[in-house]
């Protein structure tokens, strides 16, 4: 890994231009210029900057296409994604193992492929994990399915590989497949998924798993406090809908499920998640299709009849993952959410303060296309770009 400076101690973040405290973050014109935001903080929070600034260094390079990164115990380094379908260790000197056998079969098209990594909260000694990946259906369609796994202690293969969720039903078209995972404290966990970019009315069906969140035990059954079990026209999985493609998601320190979803042009989300609430996709929308036409009749109000973004952007950031940080090498951005930001090429900071973004900040903004984000022991804060072959682990350090 690359040698990384060492900063002075203290870091203030401070306002983007002096006097201008309530400007937000220039980063374009917006799509929807007429929206009245329904609260306070809802967008375009105040920009601040961190100074001095957090050094970038690299830790690995030659990565294909990463989608997911998570940090095992103790010294053992990283896992990660890469959406061609291989599962790879990096060690902390960057080294590169080769592709750990017994990743499912994925569908390696558009955005489909192998996706999301979660470590079981008991890994240590289970060795147990979760993947989510695009899987193949007959008449070429795919759906996003996850499954959980055992890694071998040489972190060369996975074993006791048991699908625990199928996207039902599949579509032919490779996109909008969410998806995250996500252990939540009760033993259960949380997958995302999306759309699917042609099929967007399927989001308001409670009988599809389709631009939601679903909750599940982790041998894949449907817990009894689910909020629509024992209702025949719904999922007894589903947890929340009416999302449109969710590729963050993350709990907070008090065991809250926030998400981050993709929009149109216009009106990417971040959104507190409420069991059983409908967030109002592709009836309400803070942005619009990619040719300007309006998104249904054009209604951007969600409430009184869907759960409304804490946070919207516009224009947007294509978020990837996030996290909310709890680490010790920033103690001022605790609780803080750290997100991926594709089209805004940076790990966006959130200063979020009980359930309302304060203020925002864009962190090695131009670093490259931003997938996913994760949080070493130490603190530091560790990403990965999305760059083709030339994809690179990134590691911001004090």
């Amino acid at each position: 890994m690359r040698a990384i400076p060492i900063l002075a101690p203290a870091l203030a973040a401070t306002l983007v231009a002096s006097g201008a405290a309530a400007e937000p973050w220039p980063d374009g014109a917006a799509n929807r210029p007429d929206i009245t935001p329904a609260f306070a903080q809802q967008t375009e929070a105040q920009a601040v900057v961190t100074s001095p600034a957090p050094t970038l260094g690299q830790v690995a390079d030659g990565l294909d296409t990463p989608w997911a990164i998570d940090v095992l115990p103790g010294d053992a380094g990283y896992l990660v994604t890469e959406r061609g379908g291989t599962l790879r260790h990096v060690a902390r000197d960057g080294t590169l193992s080769a592709p750990i056998a017994g990743v499912p079969e994925v569908v390696a098209e558009r955005q489909g492929g192998l996706l999301d990594l979660a470590l079981a909260p008991d890994f240590a000694q289970s060795r147990a994990l979760y993947l989510t990946f695009s899987a193949p259906e007959p008449g070429g369609q795919s759906a996003t399915a996850a499954i959980r796994a055992t890694l071998s202690p040489d972190l060369s293969s996975l074993g006791d590989v048991t699908e625990i969720f199928r996207q039902t039903p599949p579509a032919s078209t490779p996109g909008h497949y969410g998806s995250r995972i996500v252990p939540l404290p009760d033993g259960t966990v949380a997958i995302t998924t999306g759309d699917r970019m042609r099929h967007a009315a399927r989001a308001q069906d409670p009988g599809t798993a389709y631009g939601a969140v679903i909750r599940m035990r982790p041998d894949g059954s449907a817990p009894p406090d689910n909020p629509f079990v024992g209702q025949s026209n719904a999922l007894p999985t589903l947890y929340s809908y009416g999302h449109r493609n969710l590729q963050g998601a993350a709990l907070d320190g008090d065991g809250r499920l926030w998400t981050l979803e993709h929009g149109p042009a216009g009106g990417d989300e971040l959104n507190l998640i409420a069991p059983g609430g409908n967030y109002g996709w592709p009836v309400a929308s803070y942005g619009v299709n990619y040719n300007g036409a309006e998104i249904g009749d054009g209604r951007s109000a969600h409430a009184p009849d869907f759960t409304p973004p804490r946070y919207y952007w516009d224009p947007v950031i294509a978020p990837g993952g996030m996290v909310v940080y709890n680490g010790a090498m920033f103690p001022e951005w605790r609780g803080d959410i750290l997100a991926a930001g594709l089209i805004a090429q940076a790990v966006v900071r959130l200063d979020l303060q009980g359930d309302s973004v304060m203020a925002e900040e864009r962190l090695a903004e131009g670093v490259g296309r931003v997938r996913d984000v994760a949080i070493d022991h130490d603190g530091a804060i560790l990403f990965v770009t999305d760059e083709g072959a030339a994809s690179r682990l990134m590691r911001l350090a004090r």
